[in-house]
């Protein structure tokens, strides 16, 4: 909506488009408020939205990278925005918009825009250009076959960094705190699916009581992309948790097959949403004085199945449902804990071996000989 409260006939076009295109109510939601943001600024420059250009790119860009996010309401003890948690390592989000969110919302106006100049030709120029070599379509095109192919420009015009994906898995240790720290069988089994088939926070949630097989030890989950039903294999302890949640919801909530797997535990009952999810995670956090998150899980399933030399990359890549094998191989890098175990391990292997004492001259050779030969002691010690 306008500022007059009239629905804009542009953005309103393009998300049909989308929804035509088979885009998801979430992906819509999300290029809406995107759209919403640069409507609005565009309206503070009095700039109408066919005539913005380079310049009201240029300013748009500058302005989310400096502003600040809007300020949400928090408890007393919540920390700042920045704080750096001591138990986990991870930073709680800053006070301006990180890169990533300004990456979504130049890709997002990019393809309004570029939607509206294939149906209708105007504007004419988009204000937010792809990369060098890519927007005319002359990227590799009649080249030599004997040369490589040319690569666009690092980045696109105004497009931030992109920020190197850093997967943050829970240590074992610490998975072990924070199981130890839930409360009731439904958040014990509910981890113990995240962290053993790797679904996302949304895809578990979304589980309905048929798609449960026990004696498969396998879970049915609706991917969020393809949103195709996929059967994930699960621990058994996970199953066991899962029983014992059952047990204490019988005939308490609805059971068919059709029906939600996961209920809240108070009156009246409901289908367990994820800001229900995520609380349980909040409360476990209090305890621990931590900052875990669902999504933490999905990452530690991830780095887990990845160092089980049995397991190919490829296998873990249909487990997390990737689309592609390059997003899979962000859990190969090591981690930071990780790599200062090895490191620590290879200097005391170093210190070990500098104190071993030296191998004793072979059998038949005397020592005053070799000595002369090869200048060292005849004890064994070190070179003249």
């Amino acid at each position: 909506m306008d500022g007059k409260g009239i629905e804009v006939p542009a953005v309103a076009e393009f998300l049909r488009h989308m929804l035509a295109d088979d885009a998801s109510p979430a992906s819509l939601r999300s290029y809406a408020y995107e759209l919403l943001t640069w409507f609005r600024f565009l309206q503070a420059l009095e700039v109408p939205w066919d005539r913005a250009g380079r310049a009201e790119a240029r300013d748009f860009a500058l302005w989310l990278k400096t502003v600040k996010k809007p300020p949400r309401p928090r408890r007393g003890d919540a920390p700042v925005p920045g704080w750096v948690n001591p138990v986990t390592g991870k930073a709680t989000p800053g006070e301006n918009y990180a890169a990533r969110t300004r990456r979504h919302a130049r890709a997002v106006i990019r393809s309004f825009y570029e939607y509206h100049r294939e149906m209708h030709g105007r504007p004419l120029v988009n204000p937010f250009p792809q990369a060098g070599g890519v927007e005319d379509g002359r990227l590799g095109a009649h080249r030599n076959p004997m040369e490589p192919f040319p690569r666009p420009s690092r980045r696109a015009v105004y497009q931030p960094k992109e920020p190197k994906p850093a997967p943050r898995s829970i240590p074992d240790q610490a998975f072990n705190d924070l199981f130890a720290a839930l409360s009731c069988n439904r958040d014990r089994a509910l981890v113990a699916f995240y962290v053993s088939t790797g679904a996302r926070a949304s895809e578990l949630l979304g589980v309905c009581q048929g798609q449960v097989t026990p004696e498969d030890q396998v879970i049915g989950v609706v991917r969020k992309g393809s949103r195709a039903l996929q059967r994930l294999p699960a621990s058994s302890d996970a199953f066991v948790w899962l029983r014992l949640y059952q047990q204490q919801m019988r005939n308490m909530v609805p059971w068919g097959p059709d029906e939600p797997l996961w209920w809240t535990l108070r009156r009246p009952f409901r289908p367990l949403a994820y800001d229900a999810a995520r609380m349980l995670f909040t409360r476990a956090n209090r305890v621990l004085g931590a900052n875990w998150t669902l999504h933490d899980l999905r990452h530690s399933a991830a780095k887990r199945m990845v160092r089980d030399p049995n397991l190919t990359l490829a296998d873990v890549q249909w487990v997390l449902g990737h689309a592609h094998i390059s997003t899979t191989e962000i859990y190969i890098a090591p981690t930071p804990d990780e790599v200062i175990a090895h490191v620590l391990a290879h200097h005391e292997r170093q210190r070990a071996q500098r104190e071993r004492p030296p191998a004793p001259p072979a059998p038949g050779y005397r020592p005053e000989v070799l000595a002369t030969l090869f200048g060292t002691t005849a004890a064994g010690g070190g070179t003249r």
